[in-house]
C-alpha cells in the first residue's frame, strides 16, 4: 500500500525551508506537499488554496499557525483526513493586546521604504530556545524565509484575524498528535495540553531542547515522533 501524501503547513513567515532539516527522512514516509500559506488573508482563505493542492486522501501536519489552517481543512472534509498532527500551536485567540501589536507591526511596514531585509533579530531570537537563540545557522535559516516571503506576505499575515475554535476542537475524530516544545516562549506547553485534552484519540509529546522553531531546532526527535505516529494511524 503507497503512504498517504503528508500535507505540511508552516507557520507566520515560513516556507517550505521550516522542513529542510528533515530530509531526507521526511521524504521516506510519503510523499511531500508544501503548503502555501503565503497569499492568504484569513485562516479560510489559506485553507482553500492548500485544499486546491491536496490529493483525495491526507494527513495534515500543522506548524504553528498551520495548525489553526490543518484544523480548518479538517472541518470542512473529515472523510479526507486520515490523520492530524498539530505542532508547536493552540486554538486560542490572539488577545487584545497582542491584535494591537501585530496591527501597529503592520502600519510600520507599510509605511516603510526601501528594500525588506526580513524579521528582526529580537523576532527570531525569541522564536528559538535560550540554548539556540544565538546559532548562526538557525538564524540564518529563519531569516532567509521571511526575506523569501518579504514584506506584503508579512503583512498580510499580521493583519489576518486569528479566531478561537476551541469550541470546535471535540468535533475532531481522526487520530491526532499533539507535539509540543519544551521552550517554547511564543506558545506554552499548557496551550498544547489544552489541544490535547480536548481533542478526543488524541497524544500529546514533549520534544526537549527546543523552542518554537521545532522543525529546524530538533529536526530528528520530531521525525522519530512522525514516523513512531504515522505507522500507528495508519
Amino acid at each position: 500500500m503507497n503512504p498517504t501524501p503528508l500535507v505540511l503547513l508552516p507557520g507566520v513567515m515560513c516556507d517550505a525551508g521550516l522542513w529542510q532539516r528533515m530530509l531526507p527522512e521526511l521524504e521516506q514516509l510519503g510523499p511531500l506537499i508544501y503548503g502555501d500559506l503565503s497569499q492568504g488573508r484569513s485562516i479560510t482563505e489559506m485553507a482553500d488554496a492548500v485544499l486546491a493542492a491536496c490529493p483525495p486522501r491526507f494527513t495534515l501536519v500543522g506548524f504553528s499557525m498551520g495548525g489553526y489552517v490543518a484544523r480548518e481543512i479538517l472541518r470542512r472534509v473529515p472523510q479526507r483526513v486520515q490523520s492530524l498532527v498539530l505542532i508547536a500551536t493552540s486554538s486560542a485567540a490572539d488577545s487584545e493586546a497582542m491584535a494591537e501589536f501585530k496591527q501597529a507591526v503592520a502600519e510600520n511596514l507599510q509605511r516603510a521604504s526601501g528594500t525588506f531585509h526580513g524579521i528582526g533579530q529580537r523576532a527570531i531570537a525569541q522564536s528559538l530556545s535560550r540554548d539556540h537563540q544565538s546559532d548562526p545557522q538557525l538564524q540564518q535559516a529563519i531569516l532567509d524565509m521571511s526575506v523569501r516571503l518579504g514584506r506584503e506576505t508579512f503583512i498580510r499575515q499580521l493583519r489576518m484575524p486569528r479566531s478561537s475554535d476551541t469550541d470546535l476542537l471535540s468535533a475532531i475524530r481522526c487520530p491526532t498528535l499533539v507535539i509540543a516544545a519544551a521552550d517554547d516562549r511564543m506558545r506554552t506547553l499548557e496551550e498544547s495540553r489544552q489541544l490535547a485534552a480536548a481533542i478526543p484519540a488524541s497524544r500529546l509529546e514533549v520534544v526537549e531542547n527546543s523552542g518554537h522553531m521545532l522543525p529546524l531546532e530538533q529536526p530528528g526527535a520530531l521525525l522519530m515522533l512522525l514516523r513512531d505516529w504515522l505507522g500507528n494511524a495508519a
